[in-house]
């Protein structure tokens, strides 16, 4: 789960305000935000939001106008994975969970969340156009080890709140879910030789998931489950 570090303490509404400018990928006015999702950004919220660098508010005419900066989009793509505010209602609660399903399906998808959202404007081809048989895909070209190697070290940059941190092997798999498992175990055995990388065993067996069992590697006589890069 992220840490609380990671994101500003937001009130409900200005979660909602986020999430709304979030999944229109646009710049709203107050006036479409009242029919979107029946409130406006006015008065502290909207003050809050520009003072944190997540919102771009026009005020040169009315209304107002508000579109996520980056910082904004990064920070609502961290509330995906953060605890919903404790003031926060059954309504507030539910869209956490399904921020928090969004977020492991992008993950899988590989998709961030500004082309997700972003997508939803796209319109279907005229009828009236040619459609076209695509041709059969390509066999995938063999991946070679040095391959694989980098793929997990990208998903692990990506996974990671900072170098040398755990991460969890299930976590890791979700990300390279098309990779070969067996591909991606040789590179796992691989890498634990490398002088920045440590794979281990969880010590507390009981803790662990059956997703995470059976995302462990087999390394020696152990099943190990998390993975770290850089610095001890």
């Amino acid at each position: 789960m992220t840490s609380p570090a990671d994101v500003p303490h937001l009130t409900p509404n200005q979660i909602n305000a986020l999430v709304v400018l979030m999944v229109e990928a646009r710049r709203l006015t107050n006036v479409e935000l009242k029919e979107l999702a029946g409130f406006t950004l006015t008065g502290k919220d909207n003050t809050k939001l520009v003072d944190l660098g997540l919102v771009d508010t026009d005020r040169t005419h009315r209304p107002f106008a508000h579109e996520l900066t980056d910082e904004g989009w990064r920070v609502a793509r961290q509330l995906h994975a953060t605890a919903p505010p404790k003031q926060g209602g059954s309504t507030t609660r539910s869209l956490f969970v399904v921020l928090s399903n969004l977020h492991r399906s992008l993950d899988r998808l590989r998709v961030s969340h500004g082309d997700f959202f972003k997508q939803t404007g796209a319109t279907a081809p005229a009828v009236s156009e040619p459609r076209h048989e695509a041709p059969a895909p390509a066999a995938a070209a063999p991946v070679s080890a040095a391959q694989v190697e980098a793929l997990v070290r990208s998903a692990y940059r990506d996974l990671a709140t900072a170098p040398g941190a755990w991460v969890g092997l299930a976590d890791v798999r979700d990300r390279l879910a098309d990779t070969d498992r067996a591909a991606l175990d040789a590179a796992l055995r691989t890498m634990v030789g490398r002088e920045d990388v440590r794979i281990i065993p969880v010590a507390n067996t009981k803790s662990l998931t059956a997703r995470d069992r059976a995302a462990a590697v087999r390394i020696g006589n152990e099943d190990n489950h998390a993975l770290a890069i850089g610095p001890a």
